[in-house]
């Protein structure tokens, strides 16, 4: 049975122009560039100028005063109301290029460099091509080549790439041939590539080592009998089972301790671009009193294409036809665009620099003294509240962003922290007690590791009251292993 109700819905709808700014907000500035530069080829009433030219607007307004009326009155439904004036009294100079503090104007605005080179699997390759095989031999190799992981492991069941050989190259092998050419890409360089587990790929590596040395033959000994207890670091239980000493376990362990358990970051990395951290905001240090400047040296300089505004005052005057109205409205579409998108950089600037600011304020006395037990607890909506934006937008400024400070480059995000309570009533970042714990660490005794037990009894005393679990919990976040480990001969 069909029912008819009323039902009244309040939607938030946002413009194109608040979504774009949402966009840009996200973007760190060694992306903006090339979120620009792909808007420039998209809409060519945009323009990237390095030198900037005074343009005169007089002659723009002094062109259309006269017509001015006219075009209200045959445009004045919503969509097509302008007025020319608002694409004509910018300055050319963009104000996000204006603001103080920003980058001095003797850096040179320079192009990220990349690296470029062949890849992890074509360096393989080219190794293959260099044996002495068949045709299937070769296409079992590519085959293996082209299922090691980037770490050089072998993740893919010999069982499935039979028939992956089967289907894809029509040819009918057994796994025997499989593991025949597998042997021969374990010889590949560098050591321990084509391995299917993390044993395999350490006794690869050991067996090119020098088979007359008493510590590289014990160090292969315990990787291939005594595996499991090794990766626990249960090493009683080694010198016990294979009857040796605690110096003798030292040696091989030291040997073990110079393979590479993923062969294949040594060659992925040459081939992958080189990351480089370029930072979106710069704090100086100016005897005491911190300044900010906004990273903008690589941002292009953006306005309106004079070309493009005397279409627009040529179009205005001549709409005698549909011909001549659509491109009239095409080309004020694009100048609509083009400040649209030169006004949400702009506030994209604004707000990025009010954001941080009020950041660097904030924790004032840690960026003054790199002490991280100065920093204060600030979550975002500790930020949100003084400078009057939302927690959203706030989150989305510190999102992937990095400042540079007189003591490092540092990802924004890790400046917001929760807080707690210590037992005299002071409310302290929870980064603070994984400085602690950390420092407490570093000094432990490698024989005898701290126990999460042993470090909750440590924070109590310095009068940080909090439970074994989460000590337990911002151990792991600080990508620190149990005592066990931890523990060394």
């Amino acid at each position: 049975m069909l029912n008819q109700k009323l039902q009244q819905k309040l939607l938030q709808k946002l413009s194109p122009q608040q979504i774009l700014l949402m966009k840009l907000l996200q973007i760190p500035t060694i992306a903006l560039e090339q979120r620009i530069k792909q808007e420039i080829e998209e809409n060519p009433a945009l323009e990237d100028t390095d030198e900037q030219e005074e343009v005169d607007n007089e002659e723009f307004k002094d062109e259309i005063s006269e017509d001015e009326n006219e075009i209200s009155e045959e445009y004045n439904e919503k969509d097509d109301e302008f007025d020319l004036n608002d694409y004509i009294d910018d300055d050319d100079i963009p104000s996000y290029k204006l603001n103080a503090n920003n980058t001095s104007p003797d850096e040179d605005r320079k192009e990220i460099p990349f690296a470029s080179g062949i890849s992890f699997h074509d360096m393989l390759i080219s190794q293959l091509g260099l044996r002495v095989l068949n045709e299937n031999e070769y296409l079992i190799g590519l085959n293996i080549i082209g299922n090691l992981d980037d770490a050089g492991y072998l993740s893919r069941n010999l069982d499935a790439m039979v028939d992956d050989l089967a289907f894809t190259q029509n040819i009918t092998i057994n796994i025997e041939e499989i593991l025949n050419v597998l042997k021969i890409i374990q010889e590949f360089d560098p050591a321990g590539i084509g391995a299917r587990n993390l044993q395999e790929c350490l006794m690869l590596q050991l067996q090119r080592k020098d088979n007359n040395d008493k510590a590289i033959k014990l160090a292969f000994h315990i990787i291939e009998r005594y595996f499991n207890e090794f990766t626990k670091k249960h090493y009683d239980k080694i010198i016990k089972k294979a009857n040796i000493t605690e110096d003798e376990l030292k040696a091989a362990i030291n040997e073990i301790l110079k393979l590479n358990p993923k062969p294949g970051n040594s060659l992925s990395e040459t081939s992958k671009t080189n990351q480089y951290i370029l930072p979106d905001f710069i704090i100086y240090n100016n005897d005491g009193i911190l300044e900010l400047s906004l990273n903008t040296k690589n941002t292009p300089e953006l306005r309106l294409n004079r070309s493009y505004l005397n279409m627009l005052v040529a179009y205005s005057k001549n709409k005698k036809n549909k011909q001549k109205k659509d491109a009239f409205m095409f080309v004020k579409q694009k100048i609509d665009s083009a400040k649209w998108f030169i006004d949400a950089i702009r506030q994209r600037q604004n707000t990025l620099y009010i954001t941080m600011k009020a950041i660097m304020d904030y924790q004032e006395e840690y960026f003054l003294t790199d002490d991280e037990t100065r920093l204060k607890p600030m979550i975002l909506k500790d930020i949100a509240e003084i400078v009057n934006l939302d927690i959203s937008t706030v989150s989305r400024v510190a999102n992937s962003k990095y400042v540079q400070t007189p003591f490092g480059t540092f990802l924004l995000k890790t400046f917001f922290s929760e807080s707690m309570q210590k037992e005299n009533g002071e409310e302290v970042s929870t980064r603070e007690i994984k400085k602690i714990l950390s420092d407490c660490i570093n000094i432990e005794n490698k024989n005898k590791p701290l126990t999460d037990e042993l470090l909750t009894g440590i924070l109590k005393e310095k009068g940080y009251n909090i439970a074994r679990r989460t000590v337990a919990k911002y151990r792991e976040q600080l990508n620190i292993p149990v005592a066990r480990l931890r523990k060394e001969l």
